[in-house]
């Protein structure tokens, strides 16, 4: 029986109500990185029930379980678990709970996914041979959870996967499925950066040196570094997404903050973006009369994800048979970022892709006359407004099913 039919068989009776509910619980209830707690517990809870062998607290809040069917090849299923620091606006009857948290990027989603795929596979393990591993993952946002569960021994305390298989709740209307063989999501950097002024009252500027002036002259500098400095063929974004200064009108403040995210499709191109922000801001700084050079960290990092193009243009197929002629399609490499490279262990294939899942409702309302004017014009990832459509559940767990089911059929 191929995977795409087995697939249809094993998930003809998914209970999608219990689901559901599990889903909503879920989004009531979002945590933030590397503080999922309830999160893993609830997770870790529904894989042991399933007859997985479960570990908690793998890299802080990790969970691994773990099903051996057999002679046979080794999957892992991965799924994210945090939240984000966004106040939810959605109006859902099942909003978000907790003040300032809010599942904006759909990992709640990506859970109930994951159940439901570990679920299924072990409840029709007659059909299909070798080893499952799922893998609940703490801090993507953060860019620290893959890395954390690969060093507290990911990779060798539980069987080494043959394959890897992820995917990603999206904008877009539903039905279609986003594969792209290769690179598929860029790089990313986080960059902090202080500049050091020198306080004063704000009736007296001449005797202060303005460190609000200078880092909005760096802000504006900064869009150079991409317009004159990145060669056209290469993408990258640069974005400050954090000015923070001052406590009150009439005082002019010894300090400013900047937080900036660079995004990339290459090592070399985000080696050159951090190289032009450290001239630049220290060029700012040198000629505001700054009273020291501004402080300027980099951190947290996110590789790109590069597809492995025979194993994704494989499980596209199958997606293809199971969902049926065009709803497969190449986006095309996203700005956006993953750590879910960092699961795979060296020269191991790994395949990504996007699952839309915007209402109805909200995908024909929205202007645009083909879909990437529409995509522009919906509540996307990271939104207050980010509502993704439940009914995606069913189809996106016969996805994760069907990439399983690939190597293990």
């Amino acid at each position: 029986m191929t995977a795409a039919r087995l697939t249809h068989e094993l998930t003809a009776d998914l209970k999608r109500a219990g689901l559901e509910d599990f889903y909503r619980d879920l989004h009531r209830h979002p945590e933030l990185s590397m503080s999922e707690h309830r999160t893993s517990a609830t997770l870790a809870a529904r894989l042991r029930a399933a007859g997985y062998e479960t570990t908690e607290a793998v890299g802080v809040t990790g969970v691994v379980g773990v099903l051996r069917n057999g002679e046979g090849p080794t999957v892992m299923l991965r799924g994210d678990m945090d939240a984000l620091p966004v106040q939810e606006a959605t109006g859902l009857a099942y909003a978000s709970e907790h003040d300032g948290v809010m599942h904006a990027c759909g990992h709640d989603l990506h859970v109930t996914w994951l159940v439901g795929a570990a679920e299924t596979l072990a409840a029709g393990r007659d059909t299909w041979s070798g080893t499952l591993v799922i893998v609940g993952q703490p801090g993507e946002e953060t860019g620290e959870g893959a890395r954390a569960m690969v060093a507290d021994g990911l990779h060798t305390r539980f069987p080494r996967p043959d394959a890897v298989f992820g995917q990603h709740v999206a904008p877009g209307p539903k039905g279609l499925y986003s594969h792209t063989p290769g690179l598929t999501m860029s790089a990313s950097t986080e960059v902090d950066i202080v500049i050091h002024g020198t306080g004063g009252h704000g009736s007296r500027p001449e005797s202060t040196v303005d460190p609000i002036v200078t880092a909005a002259y760096v802000v504006t500098r900064l869009q150079a570094v991409v317009a004159r400095e990145i060669a056209a063929k290469d993408s990258a974004v640069l974005t400050v997404g954090r000015f923070h200064a001052g406590s009150k009108n009439n005082i002019i403040p010894a300090e400013a903050r900047l937080g900036l995210t660079l995004r990339s499709q290459s090592p070399r191109v985000q080696q050159q973006l951090v190289a032009g922000i450290r001239r630049m801001v220290a060029g700012e700084c040198s000629a505001a009369g700054c009273a020291r050079p501004p402080e300027i960290t980099v951190g947290n990092e996110f590789p790109v994800t590069v597809n492995d193009a025979a194993l994704d243009q494989k499980v596209a197929a199958v997606h293809t048979e199971v969902f049926g002629a065009g709803s497969v399609f190449d986006f095309g490499p996203a700005m956006g970022s993953e750590d879910f490279s960092r699961l795979a262990p060296d020269g191991v294939p790994y395949d990504f892709w996007h699952v839309p899942a915007t209402p109805d409702s909200t995908w024909s309302a929205a202007p645009g006359a083909d879909l990437e004017e529409k995509f522009g014009n919906v509540p996307g990832n990271h939104s207050p407004l980010f509502a993704p459509d439940p009914a995606v559940i069913t189809p996106g767990v016969q996805a994760m099913v069907a990439a399983a089911l690939t190597v293990l059929a």
